[in-house]
């Protein structure tokens, strides 16, 4: 583990294991620990990097949510994997950090072995849908400040998408809320403000043109991510979406063995 300072924002990045290099990207209120169950797996043939994308865990958390923009964070990203002396690797991106990932690989596609995308988005469409979602992240922002994170998790793990994650065991669930509960307020309001999908350019019309080898991994019950999958493939026919059953959102912590040998099985193929 070591902290990589990139544009002087102090990131904590940990690397683990020897062979090609594999990016890791948590989503929102996570952190690197959240890909341990996996990297521990890919780590015996592949060099695993995980990131504490910036506001979360034990990376800074500038209070100027404009630090946090998504195309910014894609430059830090390019230079901490260039003072890892790595220039070519494979992104795996969950949620948030698959419209990170997916921000990398339009900004720097020459960078791009595989990408790998759980449960995200290339962005909305529309400003009138940024704007309306804006307006919303920025109620929630609010939120953390005012009410505190403890009252901000109860809510969070309360919302539809993290619904399959109440059949985990309780001793899972326990994991996940300290993990989120863990956080700095600050960092996850500012990164709310400043890298939500509301101030997220909308990446569709680049993502057409994206010409590398492209996987979208969705959870079948997870409805709205399978429509936005079966879009991207209608737009770009590098696509391919591999759909695990009985899951949601979070398909790496609901599923985490079948996951892991999934994603080692894109890895390995060329």
């Amino acid at each position: 583990m070591m902290i990589i300072t990139a544009n002087n924002v102090n990131y904590f990045v940990e690397v683990t294991g020897e062979g090609p290099p594999v990016l890791f990207l948590h989503g929102f209120t996570g952190d690197s620990t959240t890909w341990e169950a996996i990297t521990s797996k890919l780590q015996q043939n592949f060099k695993c990097i995980s990131v504490d994308i910036i506001g979360h865990g034990k990376s800074d958390a500038p209070v100027d949510s404009t630090r946090y923009a998504i195309e910014k964070v894609a430059e830090d990203l390019k230079y901490i994997l260039h003072e890892l002396d790595v220039h070519s690797v494979s992104i795996l991106g969950y949620s948030m950090g698959g419209r990170l990932a997916l921000t990398f690989a339009i900004l720097f596609p020459s960078y791009i072995d595989k990408l790998i995308l759980e449960s995200s988005t290339p962005g909305l469409r529309t400003e009138a849908e940024r704007i309306e979602r804006r307006e919303k992240d920025k109620t929630l922002s609010d939120m953390i400040v005012k009410e505190g994170l403890s009252s901000f998790v109860e809510y969070w793990e309360s919302i539809p998408l993290f619904s399959s994650q109440k059949r985990l065991p309780l001793s899972v669930q326990k994991s996940i809320r300290d993990q989120r509960l863990s956080q700095n307020p600050k960092g996850l309001s500012a990164s709310l403000a400043g890298m939500g999908t509301g101030e997220q350019p909308s990446w569709w019309e680049e993502f057409k043109q994206l010409d590398i080898s492209i996987h979208v991994l969705v959870g079948e019950e997870d409805t709205k991510f399978v429509s936005i999958a079966n879009e991207m493939k209608k737009v770009n026919e590098k696509v391919e979406i591999l759909t695990f059953p009985h899951v949601g959102h979070t398909i790496h912590v609901e599923e985490p063995r079948k996951f892991g040998t999934m994603v080692e099985e894109i890895l390995k193929n060329s």
